[in-house]
């Protein structure tokens, strides 16, 4: 039975794709079943009460299949939502918070972390709770970029105009003396050679999603029973327009995917 458990992996929209394929990567025997709530993207600039009940509609949803774990890929319902969850779920939460802010006080040499995400993660100071709980004397200076999803959500990641905005808006970063920026957000890094190029060279770039991705292959290494022999038949499920979702995941997957269109909302609210 382990085998045809899942892992479901959930976001407000086509960023959690960047966790998805690094599970891929680090997990390739494991099928997931990825929910984007694309219709309703971004969810940083949204209410706590809407991005809770949001993000509770689409673990509702991945809670119909039989699951080994759920990957809460979006940030801001991270913030949000992410210790309810783990009280109230049988099974392994993971955030991607808590991950990334590991992973930016192992690499930081001069001890000055920048965090960029959207409005909610940066106002509720999610990222420098938890850096600051690990390495006390840090510098964290965190920057709200709500312009940024709704470039990757409407395929522009790689156009002049993303340039433009990144540049603007990462503008009061390059006097900050970091050496270590933080992808707040699981769009973010398909923005990275971006904000690489903005940023400089010598400005470590972290993706949540890899290290939220090695989190989870510790978490379910133990399971001796989730080797399969045939690739898994993964699910994207959008509440969104499922032909552009279907772009973007096969273009950042590089790899053909099979997408369904649900509306999230007829799904009951805990």
């Amino acid at each position: 039975m382990s085998r045809e458990r899942a892992i479901a992996v959930i976001d407000s929209g086509v960023g959690g794709l960047t966790v998805a394929k690094e599970v891929m990567r680090q997990l390739p025997e494991e099928r997931i079943v990825y929910v984007g709530d694309n219709a309703r993207c971004p969810y940083g600039s949204k209410s706590p009460e809407d991005i809770r009940a949001y993000s509770f509609q689409m673990i509702d949803y991945v809670m119909r299949t039989p699951l080994k774990a759920l990957v809460i890929a979006c940030n801001t319902a991270t913030a949000v939502v992410l210790e309810e969850a783990m009280e109230d779920l049988p099974l392994p939460v993971i955030g991607v918070i808590e991950p990334g802010a590991r992973a930016a006080v192992q690499v930081t040499k001069n001890g000055r972390v920048g965090v960029i995400g959207t409005e909610t993660t940066i106002r509720t100071k999610a990222y420098e709770r938890a850096l600051l709980r690990m390495q006390p004397d840090l510098y964290v200076a965190g920057m709200a970029c709500p312009a940024f999803v709704p470039l990757v959500e409407s395929h522009m990641a790689n156009s002049e105009e993303a340039r433009r905005i990144v540049k603007e808006t990462l503008a009061p970063f390059l006097h900050e003396d970091l050496d270590t920026l933080i992808l707040g957000c699981t769009h973010y890094p398909l923005l990275a050679p971006v904000i690489s190029e903005v940023m400089g060279d010598r400005v470590r770039l972290i993706n949540s999603a890899e290290e939220t991705a090695r989190e989870l292959s510790l978490q379910i290494a133990a399971d001796a029973e989730s080797k399969q022999i045939e690739r898994p038949e993964h699910l994207f499920v959008t509440s969104g327009e499922a032909h552009k979702f279907r772009t973007i995941a096969e273009e950042w997957l590089d790899c053909k995917v099979n997408v369904q269109h649900n509306s999230l909302e007829k799904t009951v609210q805990p």
